[in-house]
């Protein structure tokens, strides 16, 4: 069986690391971007299961990258974890009407990430 392929996208190298390191000892495979313009490319050329997006990115922010990912017919059945360091509500909303399937805040917790990462991609 074919492993769950996961792209990360964040530009801190050190929280791609720790996620990497935590969805590889469950079994998943991970691809990762450093900002979001290399998020959309690394989708288009992997074609991944999920995908775990920062907002806060270079280039093009997570919700640019959502927007293009979630309305286009090829990448909309693709879930996407928005991970981010904002917690406003109007934070929120923007990363809902974007198409995130969930919105997650830093500091997160580990294993409620990998939970709904298994929960997904059941």
């Amino acid at each position: 069986m074919d492993k769950k392929k996961v792209l990360l996208v964040d530009d801190e190298p050190d929280i791609v690391d720790t996620i990497k390191f935590n969805l590889e000892f469950e079994g998943f495979q991970c691809v990762w971007a450093h900002d979001g313009f290399d998020a959309v490319e690394k989708a288009r050329e992997e074609m991944p299961d999920l995908i775990i997006l920062d907002v806060r990115l270079p280039k093009k922010n997570g919700y640019q990258v959502c927007r293009l990912l979630k309305f286009d017919p090829n990448f909309k059945h693709i879930p996407i974890i928005m991970l981010t360091a904002r917690t406003q509500e109007a934070d929120i909303e923007t990363g809902k009407t974007t198409g995130a399937d969930e919105y997650m805040t830093k500091p997160f917790d580990m294993n409620e990430l990998v939970h709904r990462v298994k929960t997904y991609l059941a």
